[in-house]
């Protein structure tokens, strides 16, 4: 029995060491090395604090801000943890339902807009988790923000589009904008 434990044992250690410990420092290592902002989190400094990640998704509900996509994590919202998406289909009666609620929260936020409501604004992303929305929802919103603040909406867009993104590799994706990087540059206005 001792002949067999002796090698099984001594595999698991080196196994253990190689995987378990080497493997991930290096790679750790290399990313840190080769992308030093994402192997960090992404995070976004305000004041030298983090004020949160570029790849995830904040919760905003005050009319004073923009707001982003619905999360569809539970038990909070943007819970990194339980990441994933609602996986209710475009025929699904339950997304009709739970879209109806967001539209009518949208349209009690700014009663005076009868725009058509852009679809990120009402549907989660597929990780439940997207920090990012269209042009189109973040320019939705802009009318009750100036309202709300005291703007003119031209400062608002001229802000939406100095931290606007542009399509991946000029074709894939739509424009798009980080709720919490524009939300953090409208309160540095005031």
């Amino acid at each position: 029995m001792r002949l067999l434990l002796r090698p099984a044992i001594t595999l698991f250690l080196v196994l253990t060491a190689l995987t378990g410990i080497a493997y991930p420092l290096l790679v750790t290592g290399i990313a840190a090395a080769v992308f030093p902002a994402q192997a960090a989190g992404s995070l976004i400094l305000r004041d030298g604090k983090a004020a949160g990640s570029r790849l995830i998704g904040q919760s905003f509900s005050d009319p004073r801000y923009f707001w982003g996509r619905p999360s569809a994590t539970t038990p909070q919202p943007y819970n990194a943890l339980a990441s994933n998406g609602s996986n209710l289909g475009p025929l699904n009666p339950a997304l009709v339902e739970a879209i109806k609620p967001r539209i009518a929260a949208l349209r009690a936020a700014d009663p005076g807009n009868t725009a058509p409501v852009p679809v990120d604004l009402v549907t989660a992303s597929a990780s439940g988790l997207d920090p990012e929305i269209s042009l189109a929802a973040a320019n939705y919103q802009v009318a009750r923000i100036a309202r709300i603040r005291g703007l003119k909406p031209q400062v608002l867009q001229e802000l939406i589009v100095a931290h606007s993104r542009g399509r991946l590799l000029g074709a894939i994706g739509e424009p798009r904008v980080n709720v919490l990087e524009l939300n953090l540059a409208l309160e540095a206005l005031h």
